[in-house]
């Protein structure tokens, strides 16, 4: 939140373990909030998630947000939120996968535990706002509802993945780090200056419920054993097999395995992957250009516009934006792009900006060339 609010709040700071949520916490207490940390574990076996550079949600994470909130002189708590985690997050991703879609699980995260499963606990538990270390800004209306806005650095701005937030989560978050026109060293420098022994900590990569990293080897023990399929050109034409759909992407280059190069000589990528016949379909980059999209589950940070509007649109957590045409008709959203742009997949997210302010999200079902001759089969 960007004001300084009349009286102290009552702040759940959501600790990671990282120094984001670390020096965010510190901030809100300093500013006078009467804050508690919480460490959402979210892991039934904590002891099998990868430790060092990669990931949160590790015993090693809860000790250091533990320690963290010991220095910054705030109460601390875990609250296991596993099982929900595994039902909304996790299930969610392999589902969307054996589906044929590519998900983006820190937005179902954001969603479904961070502003829901927590904000709901925090709320009964007497607590005024949800306080995490995302970099993006709450700006406060004169009517006193509440608006979503990227962060005030570009480079670490986190509002894509917030998107999914309606106006009742937005009126109790605080992101302490939104505002400030600082790098990740001089947050780090913070951290220092403040204590924190997580201010050399390296960053989360990746996706935290995925111990080493390998999103292919994590779906293949999940989805493994399924018959193998064609690989197949835009003709029909087989090309090779694969051992499983879901080890691919949308645009996807590298690790097709075809036998034999396209007669142009040029790489050749993944244009469609459909989980009803277990087929990828490969073809030439320009193939890839997409100039519509309908999306589906919008999500608005605020009341959702009405009639046909003009827009940004950010297609991928650290993608760039494009102008865009948008309408929302009977819950479907349909987006025209101004330019063409490539790598969208069914199942990423499709983010609306009016200049910084974030409109809405909403999941992408079909894309295509506008006119309706290539449209992605929707699942």
């Amino acid at each position: 939140m960007t004001e300084t609010p009349q009286r102290p709040l009552r702040v759940l700071a959501a600790m990671s373990g990282g120094v984001d949520s670390a020096v965010a916490a510190a901030r809100a207490a300093e500013a006078g909030h009467d804050v508690t940390g919480v460490h959402l574990a979210l892991s039934a076996n904590p002891q099998s998630f990868r430790t060092g550079a990669r990931g949160c949600c590790t015993i090693e994470d809860s000790r250091d947000a533990r320690r963290a909130a010991d220095v910054i002189g705030i109460p601390f708590y875990v609250w296991d939120l596993a099982e929900r985690f595994r039902e909304d997050v996790v299930e969610d991703f392999v589902a969307e996968y054996e589906a044929g879609r590519t998900p983006n699980p820190c937005l179902r995260c954001n969603e479904k535990i961070k502003f829901a499963a927590l904000l709901d606990k925090a709320l009964a538990l007497g607590f005024d706002a949800v306080c995490t270390g995302h970099y993006a800004t709450v700006v406060p209306g004169a009517d006193g509802s509440r608006e979503l806005h990227r962060a005030s650095d570009m480079a670490k701005d986190q509002s894509y993945v917030l998107g999914v937030l309606d106006e009742r989560q937005l009126a109790h978050a605080m992101f302490p780090l939104g505002d400030t026109l600082t790098t990740k060293d001089e947050i780090r420098a913070e951290a220092e200056r403040r204590g924190l022994a997580v201010a050399k900590k390296p960053d989360s990569h990746d996706i935290c419920f995925i111990a080493d990293g390998d999103t292919q080897g994590f779906l293949a023990d999940r989805l493994g054993g399924r018959a193998e399929g064609d690989i197949l050109d835009e003709s029909g034409a087989k090309l090779g097999t694969h051992e499983g759909a879901f080890g691919f992407t949308i645009g996807q280059r590298k690790g097709l395995r075809i036998g034999h190069p396209a007669p142009d000589g040029k790489p050749r990528y993944v244009l469609d992957i459909s989980p009803v016949n277990n087929t990828v379909t490969v073809g030439p980059v320009e193939a890839l250009d997409v100039t519509a999209l309908t999306a589906i589950k919008p999500r608005w940070c605020g009341t959702p516009p009405s009639g046909p509007g003009t827009y940004t649109a950010q297609l991928r957590a650290h993608g760039g934006e494009t102008e865009v045409s948008a309408e929302l008709t009977d819950g479907t959203l349909r987006v025209t792009f101004t330019e063409p742009v490539r790598g969208v997949a069914p199942g990423q997210a499709v983010v609306l900006y009016d200049g910084t302010r974030v409109v809405g999200s909403a999941t992408i079902a079909t894309t295509g060339d506008g006119g309706g001759t290539r449209l992605l089969t929707e699942r």
